[in-house]
């Protein structure tokens, strides 16, 4: 049987988004420029893009319903089904990965009783394996509604979704106090955040992300060389120099002098 249309917003949920949407779309030269923050919109209002979020959009942007779909599908931060609260995001990226993210994906699916991207059945928590977030100089590294929880174990992040679920304060490690996912569509569809002291806390960058600028702005103290194997001791002099791999060849990894690879071998030796 062929799919029945979308079922429209009541009347009064149409109208507030309608005039939202106005606010959006004036901001873009080409109205269809509007459709992201407009997912993000409708998202705000059901805590996912449903099928009559999809069609307002079409609607408003005099885009087809295919046209909608095919964004509302492709990017990731816009959700399909029902989802919780709080999106609780395990980086599972290789550095995130090898540094426990695994572990902790592994350990909170077991600990939450769901899988990759379901709900808990309280409606407060979804979880899901995330890429990157550009903050592998914090690995492991959780995020909740896109706020930082830096270097997490199997046993803190344990503890962060109990509170989150509990309803107790969680405090990010960085940036902007949590609020709901709703709320957080809403922020991301371009309307400020008008809870006091949010912007400011919002903050940027944690200090082991802004030492290459420090250093460029002559800020630096003194080096500190750690050898890459064997446990040294930490040295305040740089290493002997050796050749690069780009380098003219060698018979013996300069690289690793603890662990030569020997001479060269000619083929079929």
């Amino acid at each position: 049987m062929p799919r029945l249309p979308a079922p429209d917003y009541p009347d009064d949920v149409r109208t507030r988004l309608e005039a939202d949407a106005r606010e959006i779309i004036a901001r873009y030269p080409d109205s269809r420029s509007a459709l992201l923050p407009l997912l993000h919109l409708v998202q705000a209002e059901e805590g996912h893009v449903t099928r009559t979020g999809m069609q307002f959009c079409a609607d408003v942007l005099s885009l087809t319903t295919a046209e909608v779909t095919a964004v509302a599908t492709f990017y990731s931060m816009y959700r399909r089904k029902p989802s919780g609260d709080y999106q609780v995001g395990v980086c599972t990226n290789t550095l995130c990965a090898v540094m426990g993210g695994d572990a902790i994906f592994e350990a909170l699916q077991d600990h939450l009783g769901v899988g990759n991207g379901e709900t808990t059945g309280d409606g407060k928590v979804t979880l899901e394996h995330i890429e990157c977030n550009a903050a592998c100089d914090f690995a492991p590294v959780v995020m909740v509604n896109w706020e930082f929880f830096d270097n997490q174990t199997v046993a803190s992040a344990k503890r962060l979704v109990d509170d989150l679920r509990a309803g107790a304060a969680v405090e990010p490690t960085r940036g902007a106090p949590l609020c709901t996912f709703k709320d957080t569509a809403r922020i991301l569809a371009g309307f400020p955040d008008e809870r006091a002291g949010a912007v400011e806390a919002s903050g940027s960058a944690g200090p082991a992300s802004l030492i290459g600028l420090r250093l460029a702005k002559g800020e630096s103290g003194a080096a500190r060389v750690v050898h890459p194997r064997g446990g040294g001791a930490p040295q305040d002099q740089p290493p002997a120099e050796h050749l690069s791999s780009h380098d003219a060849p060698q018979d013996t990894s300069a690289s690793d002098p603890s662990h030569p690879a020997g001479p060269t071998a000619e083929e079929g030796e």
